[in-house]
């Protein structure tokens, strides 16, 4: 019997369920003689929650054999259920991999690598729990899954559109279902224009979707009072209705959230709000249970009341650009070889390490749609597989008149320039520029050199 024989006899004949991708990584690996500790190395997870996750799993085990179940005794147990014929055996080729955890850590014949036979598709959409193209970026992962465990935090994640965030957000609604902790994902991008039309309609709005989410009768009459406001009506709703029929942890994701950045009557009640349910959780046990994800693009730049909104609170993640190990190992799941560093040179030299840039670049290379030589002397024309993405970024610019004045001396400038503050902070939060202190410079020659195109018809000085 070798690891994925192991893995159909607990979850075809013991427990009869699928096992999450954590609790499969912990159990092919435990076959294999592996500590906690080993598996928890480069993973993106800790040692302590590794065998917390694993204790849970033995006793589960060890309920339905009759017998306990720990990581010295495994392998003696599931052979015997092989042995006695009771299940028929099958490959694990289709064996997904708990792609959160970096691939490298499990590499034998037993457990393959799926990515090889994983269909690619075009970038652009969020990647999945277990898809083989997720890419840790550490201590990214780290960090958010550790401030999850957290009672009542506040996670906030921001980084220009297309950088990951909701491939990180779906890696941590797949981690926290593993954790056996609720899950709800709310995308202000479905919510309809009406329910921003008023604060008690979009709290409404916001308890309905929440309720359903978790399975629960919505009872939102019951406690909706328009004596004591809608913020003290969703308060109560969420205490007394909601957390107190819920005996783990509920994870709240909010995705997107700069879409309600522009509704001021809503963003100077809701952020408040949340806040106060953040603080409540430092007095009352219910609200301990929730753990707040806010998610949201860094073009939409909004000054917020620093002491009135969440964001000056909790643990803030920026999502870093790609480094070169992290685009080779990309490159060896797009199939591209194993050591493709003939081309990640000049790729990382004309777009720096931007996710998204650079998957696209691997996704035409991959399809053999274009030539590396092809790709990179087109890819600041109208002509190159970047020109949506630069048209977005220049009508972005051209709506900020500031903002387009400042680009335009950042492309002809020899070297970095003072920029005013605020200026420089937007042109980063879009992603054109990289700081240091208050000078800037464009984030990747793709941006110095579409925009020299674009903004300035003398000759400017390429990076």
């Amino acid at each position: 019997m070798n690891a994925g024989q192991a893995l159909d006899v607990v979850e075809k004949i013991l427990l009869k369920r699928q096992l999450t991708a954590l609790e499969q990584l912990i159990l092919t690996q435990s076959w294999h003689g592996l500590g906690y500790e080993a598996m928890a190395q480069n993973s993106g997870y800790n040692s302590s929650y590794f065998k917390e996750v694993g204790s849970n799993l033995w006793h589960c085990l060890s309920q339905e054999a009759g017998i306990k179940v720990t990581k010295k005794n495994l392998q003696l147990i599931l052979k015997q259920y092989s042995l006695d014929e009771r299940i028929y055996v099958n490959t694990v080729e289709n064996t997904q991999l708990p792609q959160f955890i970096d691939t490298r850590v499990i590499a034998d014949d037993n457990f393959p690598i799926s990515s090889r036979e994983t269909e690619i598709k075009y970038p652009g959409s969020p990647l999945a729990y277990n898809s083989p193209f997720y890419i840790n970026r550490p201590p990214v992962e780290r960090l958010a899954l550790a401030e999850i465990h957290q009672p009542g935090c506040i996670l906030r994640i921001k980084a220009p559109k297309r950088m990951g965030k909701s491939s990180l957000l779906n890696q941590l609604v797949g981690y926290a279902k593993a954790s056996q902790y609720k899950t709800v994902y709310i995308d202000f991008q479905e919510a309809d224009n009406t329910i921003f039309t008023s604060l008690d309609k979009f709290l409404r709005w916001f308890a309905s979707n929440v309720t359903r989410q978790l399975h629960l009768i919505p009872k939102l009459d019951d406690y909706w009072d328009d004596d004591i406001g809608s913020k003290v009506s969703c308060k109560m709703y969420f205490e007394e209705h909601l957390l107190e029929q819920i005996n783990s942890p509920v994870v709240l994701i909010f995705n997107e959230v700069n879409q309600i950045f522009e509704h001021s009557n809503i963003v100077k009640d809701f952020f408040p709000m949340l806040r106060f349910w953040h603080e409540m959780a430092q007095q009352v046990e219910t609200w301990q249970k929730l753990r707040l994800v806010l998610a949201h693009s860094t073009e939409n730049y909004i000054q917020f009341k620093v002491n009135q909104s969440p964001f000056n609170v909790g643990e803030t993640i920026e999502l870093p650009h790609f480094t070169t190990e992290q685009i080779q190992e990309l490159a060896q799941r797009y199939g591209l070889g194993d050591k493709p560093i003939h081309f990640i040179a000049p790729l990382q030299a004309m777009l720096g390490g931007h996710p998204y840039l650079i998957t696209l670049a691997l996704y035409y290379l991959r399809s053999r749609k274009i030539t590396l030589e092809e790709l990179l002397k087109t890819a600041a024309t109208p002509t190159g597989i970047y020109s949506q993405h630069l048209r977005e970024l220049l009508s972005l610019l051209i709506a900020e008149p500031q903002l387009l004045s400042a680009m335009q001396q950042i492309v002809m400038a020899p070297g970095k320039i003072d920029l005013d503050a605020i200026v420089a902070y937007k042109l980063e939060s879009m992603g054109l520029v990289q700081l240091d202190g208050n000078q800037a410079c464009t984030s990747c020659q793709l941006y110095q050199l579409y925009f020299c195109q674009q903004l300035e018809k003398k000759v400017c000085v390429p990076l």
